[in-house]
């Protein structure tokens, strides 16, 4: 089967929408059914292994209006169910199919002001497009409809007609809310309680905003010209910021109710503190969590090196061990840093992958060779304390663990190497324990997540919590659903204060 340009996948798409727009009779729902999946167009494969430019370029206008098409508009809103954050999804599909790109936007900021965000980097295969009609009407949950990007066309026509409109906000009431980080969760929190008419400060210990969104995934998936832009949103609504305030040690927790006067705090501080394997070696030069690799080259601008004041590593030979979103991230940053050769080391199949499928694409077009069912056992140095090699073990699948996937089983006897001069450790993160330890009224679990009830509550009278501090390592939307949670309740706790 060819592939389409860019340039033909346009074209094709303009001829198609001009035959349904020219059909005297609505469209029924088996023709709506007959309507292809649209096809996204990319950067070239070749060419985005050398720049950090977006690879996912956005549907059409004339894509978006035919995928808007293929909506069935169930009266069993499925996918609005599976939205963590409650999105009226059919609606502003309709909108989208009517041409009526204003009123999509508007729809969707009812609830949300991460449109653009969220479009790009949520893993909508696994929520609302999970139990589309569509897709299952066809078997195939691929063939749903593409609401996340239908939803980031909605959020890029918006920015680009410069027509953004900022939320109302209500009539101050006097009441003061700190938000401690800015990452989704965060965002999410400082939105809706300052359209409510209350004082919003968000404290973030990093000198840019944005949290995991800025440091944790790459401008090839998510440019920080996006985050700016929902940042610039909150700030024309009147939120405030205070970077390089690190709550815990700049300031404790406890000290912004009983000191500074906030009726409320949320917590919204993620989990960035990387786990390690505990194997020989961890300790060599050219061993790296994926979470720092990516912050210095996110944030810190290292891939700049003419100009940034941060290092990063120069690497020809590179093995990430993980499967999921971050070690996607990490193993295409590594391309792009000039790597000559990446390898993503992970324990089981690729079905068992918890990476997003276009992300794994994306890799897998990039050059990225993956090493399914083998894992790290030692890592080996050269002697002057460098990395030099992968001592590695196959694995076989056995039964399911408690997650549901099945379990991988070491191979006796399997060990080989892998040389490398740089490994990439993207096993998961932990909470990072500063709050918890300088606030020992907050109670946590074993793993150091922050214990919250139904509506976001911790341990402590008006201090909320939400998102990765509590969910462990979660995605952005469902960061974002606890946010709304957080917001929700501390928005009825000073309505009846």
């Amino acid at each position: 089967m060819s592939i389409l340009n860019n340039e033909q996948i346009e074209l094709k798409a303009k001829e198609y929408l001009e035959e349904l727009l020219a059909k005297e009779e609505p469209i029924k729902p088996r023709d709506r059914m007959k309507i292809p999946p649209q096809t996204m167009p990319h950067q070239d494969e070749f060419a985005r292994r050398h720049n950090l430019d977006e690879v996912a370029l956005g549907l059409t206008m004339e894509q978006a209006r035919i995928e808007a098409m293929r909506c069935l508009q169930c009266v069993k809103k499925t996918c609005v169910a599976d939205c963590p954050v409650q999105i009226d999804i059919p609606r502003f599909i309709g909108y989208v199919a009517e041409g009526d790109m204003q009123g999509a936007a508007d729809e969707i900021k009812k609830v949300s002001l991460l449109p653009s965000i969220c479009g790009r980097v949520c893993p909508q295969e696994t929520q609302c497009q999970q139990n589309c009609a569509v897709g299952k009407g066809l078997k195939d949950v691929d063939k749903a409809v593409t609401i996340g990007r239908l939803e980031r066309f909605v959020a890029d026509w918006e920015r680009a007609t410069g027509n953004i409109r900022i939320p109302e906000v209500k009539p101050d009431t006097g009441k003061k809310v700190a938000v401690v980080g800015s990452g989704p969760a965060g965002l999410v929190v400082a939105a809706d309680v300052r359209r409510e008419g209350h004082r919003v400060t968000i404290f973030e210990a990093f000198h840019k905003l944005g949290g995991v969104m800025r440091y944790g995934i790459p401008e090839f998936r998510l440019p920080n010209d996006i985050i700016d832009q929902e940042i610039d949103t909150l700030a024309k609504m009147g939120v405030e910021f205070r970077t390089n305030y690190v709550v815990g040690r700049t300031r404790k927790l406890m000290d912004l109710i009983n000191k500074d006067g906030y009726d409320a705090v949320f917590i919204g501080t993620g989990a960035g503190l990387p786990m390690f394997m505990g194997i020989d070696g961890e300790n060599l030069v050219g061993v790296f969590s994926a979470n720092e690799y990516l912050t210095r080259a996110n944030l810190m601008r290292a891939f700049d090196r003419e100009h940034a004041d941060t290092p990063i590593y120069n690497s020809k030979n590179v093995a990430v061990l993980g499967g999921g979103n971050v070690a996607m991230d990490a193993a295409r940053m590594a391309v792009r840093l000039g790597a000559e050769k990446v390898y993503v080391v992970y324990r089981r199949t690729e079905k068992e992958m918890p990476a997003r499928v276009e992300e794994v694409a994306h890799a897998k077009e990039e050059g990225i060779e993956f090493r399914f069912l083998q894992n790290a056992k030692r890592i080996i140095g050269d002697g002057n304390g460098r990395v030099k090699a992968l001592e590695c073990l196959r694995y076989e699948l056995g039964e399911p663990d408690e997650s549901g996937r099945r379990r991988p089983v070491v191979i006796p006897d399997s060990e080989f190497i892998l040389n490398v001069d740089t490994v990439l450790v993207s096993i998961g993160n932990g909470s990072n324990p500063l709050i918890s330890q300088t606030t020992p009224e907050l109670n946590v679990n074993k793993w150091g997540n922050i214990i919250v009830d139904e509506k976001q509550k911790t341990s402590v009278d008006r201090i909320y919590a939400g998102g990765d501090i509590v969910l462990g390592a979660a995605t952005v939307i469902l960061a974002m659903g606890e946010g709304r949670k957080a917001a929700a309740a501390i928005n009825d706790l000073l309505a009846s204060n």
